[in-house]
């Protein structure tokens, strides 16, 4: 699978929110275009992302495009759109299933990891879990974003000083809204 380009020329997120925006983004729903169309698709994409040797049937591809859209509802939550409560609904569903171990290192540091032996959408939807934990406790979550133009939703990492960013990029999704705003006072 081809590196996703960032519009505006945006630099992509962070490690470990690279796998959480790039799995948002396998649509393009703007230009109406999906990378995840069927269940060997949904198994390169985690093999690019270092979940090598998981397998999908098109039931776990159908949850996986559920679980993509509802992350996306959070990442716009972020921009100041609320979260949609079927969209909390399914993360609490899926997540519940998502288990997490807790890592402690010699040198006493600790991380977040999947649980060991799983596969499929558990295996993904796990290591999804344990890297949204990573940036809550570094701090980053809040500034991965969804675009705020309805017709867009790409998700962005804002790196403003800020953090205020609306808009996958100005010179596209802000241009429109701030020509349909001139326009609807003129």
């Amino acid at each position: 699978m081809a590196t996703v380009i960032q519009p505006g020329e945006r630099t992509p997120a962070p490690e470990p929110l690279t796998l959480v925006q790039d799995l948002v983004n396998t649509v393009d729903l703007e230009m109406e275009q999906d990378a995840l169309t069927k269940p060997a698709d949904l198994s390169a994409f985690c093999a690019d992302h270092g979940l090598p040797s998981l397998r999908f049937d098109r039931a776990d591809l159908a949850e996986v495009l559920i679980l993509r859209e509802a992350v996306r509802d959070v990442c716009q939550a972020h921009a100041g759109i609320d979260v949609p409560a079927e969209s909390l609904t399914v993360l609490d569903r899926l997540l519940a299933d998502a288990p997490l171990t807790l890592a402690l290192s010699a040198d006493g540091g600790a991380t977040v990891r999947p649980a060991d032996g799983l596969t499929g959408v558990q295996a993904l939807v796990s290591r999804l879990a344990a890297d949204i934990a990573t940036s809550v406790a570094v701090g980053n979550w809040p500034r991965l974003k969804a675009c705020a133009a309805d017709t867009c939703r790409w998700v962005y990492y804002d790196r403003s000083p800020a953090g205020r960013s609306r808009w996958c990029t100005m010179s596209l999704c802000g241009s429109r809204n701030k020509m349909r705003t001139y326009r609807a006072r003129s």
